[in-house]
């Protein structure tokens, strides 16, 4: 081989290697930041508090009518957020649930989300255990305790939706530490609880239901555990309002109720002023 074949060809090889190094450097800062793992937080930036996110979404997403498992938008939650290791939200309530997380560990805070979405058939499980008995109400069994339908779905949306008109079905919906309000009166519930007043607002959270009053007569009784992610909650809600009517609460026991209770107004719209 002549000199200035040899010359060519090391300068060719050079010019390969710096090629490949900056086909790698481009292609790991650009990806290993952004693929979702089970493991590993994504780069996925929440909006800012309070601004809200323009998502179309159908009224079967609206109704819970799906599998969080299926969509692309949801990802599973991983296990040092959760003691469940089945639990999906929405990409953006997650990321922003790990900044709130992180910011409340630095004050000796610990976040635990004990449910995420539920979607129709879950919620469907959940009501109709109270409906027929199989799951207590205040140590009661409701199906052989209360014979009218009105009065005993009245009992159970003290604390569960019917199917089709919960929140937890829109991936913007967590319950936290635990699902009685007595935890958060006193220790280590009382100073979650404290935390979460003062903080959680700054990472888009709001407490879905406060305590009845002249400003929220109606629904659910007063949930210190369960926190929504406004900039898209807000946003669903009024799609839900727009899209949802008493004909499309069916498929469960009980259902027949949902309008004699006016369920969409006296429930899924009556919450804490400050998440409208």
């Amino acid at each position: 081989m002549s000199r200035l074949k040899i010359i060519l060809f090391v300068i060719l090889s050079l010019f390969c290697v710096v090629c490949l190094i900056s086909i790698y450097q481009i292609g790991y800062s650009g990806t290993s930041a952004s693929i979702p793992s089970e493991n590993k937080p994504f780069s996925l930036q929440p909006e800012p508090s309070g601004k809200e996110t323009e998502i179309q979404v159908d009224k079967q997403y609206l109704l819970g009518k799906f599998e969080p498992v299926q969509k692309k938008d949801f990802v599973k939650i991983d296990s040092k957020y959760t003691e469940n290791r089945r639990l999906y939200l929405r990409k953006e309530t997650y990321v922003a649930f790990i900044r709130m997380h992180d910011a409340a560990l630095q004050s000796g805070i610990k976040l635990i989300i004990i449910s995420a979405t539920r979607n129709f058939n879950s919620q469907k499980y959940i009501w109709e255990g109270k409906w027929t008995g199989r799951t207590p109400v205040d140590g009661k069994n409701l199906a052989e305790t209360v014979s009218d339908p009105v009065e005993r779905a009245r009992i159970i949306l003290r604390f569960s939706s019917m199917p089709g008109t919960s929140r937890h079905h829109w991936g913007t919906d967590i319950d936290l530490n635990s699902l009685n309000n007595k935890y958060f009166s006193t220790g280590e519930g009382k100073n979650t609880y404290i935390w979460l007043t003062e903080n959680a607002s700054d990472y888009g959270f709001c407490q879905t239901y406060t305590p009845k009053n002249s400003t929220r007569p109606t629904g659910y009784e007063e949930e210190k555990w369960h926190w929504s992610y406004l900039p898209l909650a807000r946003s669903f809600l009024d799609r839900y309002s727009q899209k949802v009517s008493y004909d499309d609460l069916k498929g469960f026991l009980g259902w027949e109720t949902a309008k004699a209770l006016r369920v969409i107004e006296g429930y899924v719209q009556s919450i804490n002023k400050n998440c409208k």
